[in-house]
């Protein structure tokens, strides 16, 4: 059976940050072959209209929040997410969605959308290291933590920093497909899986 793979895009969003999920995700079905995908990967954003990266690369969005694929797992990613925090239809979309999925996970600056729904509070959660004092500042009520590369709170995955999505996604697809299938896929793609200790 194939997993719906979510991954949301906004004006200044990290490029790393999603293309890194997306790489480990669409990869890992590559690495596991066979007729049926395990993992539909797919970008939405507010609109079809084309959203400018932080960097100034131009994506086009797949789907609209309005009309999209019932999903098993969203990914939030990060960049600069001021202007997101504040669209009260987004953060409500987002929460919204963490209680139709499997997981709700965000890379990097994410977590402070996914701190804006409510749904971290009394929870663990990471970010960049840059924004682990904002985070803590801004969302009391979220247990942020250091010094590691994501954070599993279940039906909630936080990781940290950019490439740290990279490997948060490979921890997820061994919660969602075994433990082989995420080294195969680490090794497909030269990466050097760094794990939580």
């Amino acid at each position: 059976m194939t997993d719906n793979i979510g991954i949301y895009l906004f004006n200044n969003v990290e490029i790393l940050d999603f293309c890194g999920p997306y790489e480990v995700f669409t990869c890992a079905s590559r690495v596991h072959g066979g007729d049926i995908p395990l993992f539909n990967v797919f970008t939405l954003s507010e609109s079809l209209s084309p959203v400018r990266t932080r960097a100034g690369l131009k994506v086009m969005p797949e789907f609209s929040l309005s009309d999209h694929p019932e999903m098993d797992c969203l990914i939030i990613p990060g960049g600069v997410v001021s202007d997101e925090m504040y669209k009260k239809k987004i953060i409500q979309w987002i929460y919204e969605q963490s209680k139709k999925v499997k997981i709700t996970s965000s890379v990097c600056t994410g977590s402070f959308l996914l701190a804006q729904t409510g749904m971290l509070d009394g929870k663990s959660a990471t970010t960049h290291w840059e924004d682990i004092p904002d985070l803590r500042s801004m969302f009391p009520q979220v247990l942020v933590k250091e010094g590691l590369r994501w954070v599993d709170e279940g039906n909630i995955v936080s990781s940290a920093g950019i490439s740290a999505g990279i490997d948060m996604s490979l921890h997820l697809v061994e919660r969602l497909h075994g433990r082989a299938l995420a080294e195969r896929t680490a090794k497909q793609l030269e990466f050097d899986w760094t794990e939580n200790v």
